[in-house]
């Protein structure tokens, strides 16, 4: 059975850094996109950023660009997303999803929510002005 399990949530005030984990298990993630995403009480989902299969290509929101990085570690099944400069409006529940199989460039094919196949269960970041 395929899982994703976020990390690395937390509180922390405006200019601060997090970094959030997704540790994947059931089957090799090699081969696969992974995304990160967030949502906002009272917002609808909304894209932060992806990777592609081998972390040759990286996908971001107009929003998080310059702030935010994303990275995977294929050997240890595990994608991170770096977070610095936190402001107020990047308060959300942040979800990591896994796309099967994607190697194929384009934003299009990363950005899209409803393309992902599997969902962590979330983990919340708050940022505190």
């Amino acid at each position: 059975q395929v899982q994703l399990v976020e990390s690395g949530g937390g509180l922390v005030q405006a200019g601060g850094s997090l970094k959030l984990s997704c540790a994947a298990s059931g089957r090799t993630f090699s081969n696969d996109a992974m995304g990160w995403f967030r949502q906002a009480p009272g917002k609808e989902r909304e894209f932060v950023a992806a990777i592609s299969w081998n972390g040759g290509n990286t996908y971001y929101a107009d929003s998080v660009k310059g702030r935010f990085t994303i990275s995977r570690d294929n050997a240890d099944n595990t994608v991170y997303l770096q977070m610095n400069s936190l402001k107020p409006e990047d308060t959300a529940v942040y979800y990591c999803a896994v796309r099967f199989s994607l190697r194929v460039r384009g934003t299009y094919h990363y950005t899209d929510g409803n393309k992902y196949d599997v969902w962590g269960q979330g983990t919340q970041v708050t940022v505190s002005s």
